[in-house]
């Protein structure tokens, strides 16, 4: 029995596309992040560091890790043989340790001057 393959490519927030490649309906969400990551631009702005830093959506659906594409895909609206575009969210860097700044604890005082008789 042959293995069923989706054809898709990855819309970076840039609008630029990784791929199109195809994929058996037994990859799991988290092994095509991994395939994202390694076909990444070098020159874009922000870039992802692990699978965690990436969000991939279709159809306004957010993609669990650990679900297979077959589990995760949105037949509706598929039109067979054609590529099916997911859109990839990446999350910003979190800021570096040491470098916030503790939330002030002065208490802003109010300069109304204003008198009731």
């Amino acid at each position: 029995m042959a293995t069923e393959l989706l054809e898709l490519k990855f819309r970076l927030y840039d609008g630029t596309d990784i791929g199109p490649n195809k994929y058996a309906l037994t990859a799991t969400v988290a092994s095509l992040k991994e395939s994202i990551l390694s076909q990444w631009p070098k020159d874009k702005e922000h870039n992802p560091k692990t699978v965690n830093d990436l969000k991939l959506i279709n159809a306004g659906k957010i993609l669990e890790n650990n679900k297979t594409l077959a589990e995760s895909r949105v037949p509706v609206g598929e039109i067979p043989g054609t590529v099916v575009t997911m859109h990839v969210v990446v999350r910003p860097p979190a800021p570096e340790k040491g470098l916030d700044k503790p939330p002030s604890k002065k208490v802003k005082k109010s300069k109304c001057s204003c008198t009731i008789l």
